[in-house]
């Protein structure tokens, strides 16, 4: 195995596969580096004499730039390196994507919804309107468990502090992402509890939700009732009784909705997880698939990557809104834009925000970027999506299950226990975290640095995904608590 990585020819730095020891000697192709100072593993280290003022190259593209002269041999990171990102800038397109061969088949077995979408878990949702009745809503999951049956997976209360005493964008937010749950086809049934006079009321509920299936979904306004939980279990019975009927169908693998996620990122996630994510994306997408991506500050400084990647100028000019709508948010707040690495994925090797962004993308395969989706906006075209929403782990993984991801491919350098409520596959960047955190890692990227090939590892990954789609494994964030909810929050609260 070699001790450092040359990620691409262009590059003037290299990753630390291991912990390098000051006066050491590596090799970079042929050329032999001595160690200058002690470097951990997943850093930087400079391959060759970097002026005062010039850019670090790293994936082909510049990261940052020298505060000082760094010379061979290096440790890069912080203390010498400083981002170029700055204010809002204008684009052009210059088309550059990678038209993807369809493949043969694969299948997996799912729940066919009557609306034409497929589901890969059967479970009964409680969606609270307002935060009010959150305490209701968890007493009557509790209560609904005599109703579970061998054919339903499992029955939820999505809790959340909002619905009420919220303005303008705000209040829609949240509409659209509590409507995009409804929707979602890992629900059998939905049961909507409403207090009764809160902002987010049952009849603006149904006007941004439209069309729905009454025997699927219920409506239950609290304040009508002298004992609201009676009436509510009630209402799931008859919920669950639906539900159960529900069977596993054989169905081709172009109805899965994969979200792409990453999260405590460290040095090694760009070369090993994420890449093994972006192959795996572009699988599906040759099966006829979709895929989601989104972390939109976590495109800062790759951003033109991924507009050369626009099926067309009408996608095009909408990833330019959304990259710049996103750097308009952090200003209005007199936030910096580049005000990112965290300080978990600094310890990891990761610099500057391009640095990180550059990593990020790769998740996204080659594949055209077919559409550009708003907060809380369904899916509604096959092919590699972007979605508006910010890098937080939460807020972003419940905003791709809102859009209608079904399971969430979630790539960690650093670990988490995090959870939504779609099944949140973590693969780790490296072996030593998977080996450590064998109750929160399902997969392990890391076998990249050890000599599997992105390939390989992807065709085991999508093999896996099929497996898990289809009930016969199931994710760590399945076993802890699914109940997480957030909601993107930007307003005025009365």
């Amino acid at each position: 195995m070699d001790t450092i990585f040359q990620i691409n020819p262009l590059d003037n730095v290299a990753v630390c596969i291991n912990k390098l020891p000051a006066g050491s000697m590596v090799f970079c192709g042929n050329q032999a580096v001595v160690v200058k100072n002690k470097i951990p593993a997943g850093h930087k280290i400079s391959i060759q004499d970097i002026k005062r003022g010039e850019q670090i190259i790293k994936y082909g593209y510049p990261i940052g730039y020298a505060k000082e002269d760094i010379p061979l041999g290096s440790w890069v990171h912080t203390h010498n390196v400083q981002s170029n990102l700055g204010p809002i800038l204008s684009y052009s397109y210059h088309p550059k994507f990678h038209e993807l061969k369809k493949q043969k088949p694969a299948f997996f077995s799912g729940y066919k919804r009557p609306n034409g979408k497929v589901g890969i878990r059967n479970e009964v949702w409680i969606i609270p309107t307002v935060g009010c009745v959150n305490s209701l809503a968890r007493q009557v999951e509790q209560m609904a468990q005599k109703y579970k049956t061998k054919n339903i997976d499992g029955i939820y209360a999505y809790n959340h502090p909002y619905g009420c005493s919220q303005l303008g964008g705000d209040q829609q937010r949240t509409l659209q992402a509590l409507c995009g749950l409804i929707r979602h086809p890992n629900a059998a049934a939905v049961l909507v509890i409403s207090l009764g006079c809160e902002n987010n009321n049952i009849d603006k509920f149904k006007q941004v939700l439209g069309n729905y299936d009454k025997q699927r979904v219920r409506f239950l306004v609290c304040q009508e009732y002298s004992d609201e939980l009676r009436a509510a279990d009630a209402v799931m019975e008859e919920l669950c009784q639906y539900a159960d009927q529900s069977k596993r169908e054989l169905v081709p693998a172009s109805k899965l909705v994969v979200g792409l996620k990453c999260g405590g990122s460290d040095g090694f996630s760009g070369i090993t997880a994420n890449p093994v994510v972006g192959a795996f994306s572009d699988l599906l997408i040759a099966q006829g698939g979709t895929t989601i991506m989104t972390e939109v500050p976590e495109m800062f400084g790759a951003e033109q990557l991924l507009m050369n990647r626009c099926r067309n100028e009408k996608v095009f000019q909408k990833t330019v809104n959304l990259i710049n709508d996103f750097k308009q948010y952090f200003k209005r707040y007199g936030e910096k834009i580049n005000e990112n690495p965290s300080p978990g994925n600094k310890a990891g090797g990761i610099t500057t925000l391009e640095d990180k962004s550059l990593g990020c993308i790769q998740k996204g395969g080659r594949s055209p970027v077919e559409d550009v989706l708003s907060y809380g906006e369904p899916i509604s075209h096959t092919g590699f999506n972007l979605l508006q929403g910010p890098g937080n782990d939460l807020i972003a993984t419940c905003a791709l299950a809102f859009s209608g991801a079904s399971l969430i491919l979630f790539t960690t350098g650093r670990g988490t226990p995090l959870g939504c409520p779609v099944p949140t596959v973590k693969i780790s960047s490296n072996s030593h975290l998977a080996q450590f955190k064998k109750s929160w890692i399902d997969w392990n990227a890391g076998v990249v640095l050890e000599g599997a090939t992105i390939q390989q590892t992807s065709d085991k990954l999508f093999r896996y995904v099929l497996r898990l789609a289809s009930g016969e494994l199931h994710s760590h964030s399945e076993s802890l608590d699914k109940h997480e909810l957030a909601i993107f929050k930007d307003g005025v609260t009365l």
